[in-house]
């Protein structure tokens, strides 16, 4: 069965939407949503399938060591990653913002939406054995439909910008995964106004927090700039699971 892993950028470096060949999850009849730190999130949906945004896991010091997985294919790093060798063109599929993919069946959606955000692929060169810094194309959020209709809006990495008023209102996401460390992304303030005025879920899961010095911002601080609203706000730490 097919698995999809988007990958957003991650503190500058990476835009890529990956697929993999590996074996489904059993079907559970709902949707599990598991943080391992940073934005790297895994979704296994109803039907047991498996995509994992934003996958960070290697040197993420936040990860548990047993989630460390392969990265195979990118969405707007597909020209720098395949002129550079580093992968084929069979395994780097095009995608872009405003286009959907049905990678898993036509009943898993996936939606490429604006993020705002610096987005460079730093590489070492086998040959020099020096870094090298290549386009890394455009910082995206995904819009993840599941089979149950059950939205899922993994924001990336992102400042606050007018336009997520317009993605609240159009796509409607169930569950809001937003990154509050502040420094790199939005600070829990921002990413309080995001929530609560712009977006508007029925559930928040804070992300992108904790694992650099500069990632200051706290749930707590989102907790309490978000004030009184109807968002569930769950606060997970690496390796913990939610169902819906």
């Amino acid at each position: 069965m097919r698995t999809t892993r988007l990958v957003t950028g991650l503190g500058g470096l990476v835009v890529m939407a990956m697929l993999a060949l590996v074996p489904a999850r059993a079907q559970t009849g709902k949707a599990e949503i598991q943080w391992l730190g940073q934005a790297a999130t895994k979704i296994t949906t109803p039907g047991g399938k498996v995509i994992v945004i934003d996958p960070w896991l290697t040197t993420n010091p936040k990860t548990p060591a047993q989630y460390n997985v392969p990265m195979w294919a990118p969405a707007g790093l597909q020209n720098s990653l395949v002129t550079l060798g580093i992968l084929p063109t069979n395994l780097a599929p095009r995608m872009n913002k405003g286009g959907v993919i049905t990678p898993l069946g036509p009943d898993i959606k996936i939606t490429m939406t604006r993020a705002e955000h610096s987005s460079e692929m730093v590489w070492k060169n086998p040959a020099t054995g020096k870094d090298e810094t290549h386009v890394g194309g455009e910082a995206v959020g995904f819009i993840v439909q599941l089979e149950n209709g059950f939205k899922v809006y993994h924001m990336g990495d992102t400042g606050l910008f007018g336009d997520m008023r317009l993605i609240g209102e159009y796509y409607k996401p169930d569950l809001l995964l937003i990154p509050i460390g502040g420094h790199f992304v939005m600070s829990p303030q921002d990413a309080a106004v995001a929530t609560r005025d712009f977006i508007k879920p029925k559930v928040a899961i804070p992300i992108h927090y904790g694992t650099i010095p500069q990632l200051k911002g706290t749930p707590e601080e989102y907790i309490q700039a978000l004030g009184p609203t109807s968002v569930k706000v769950h606060v997970m730490q690496p390796g913990d699971k939610l169902m819906f």
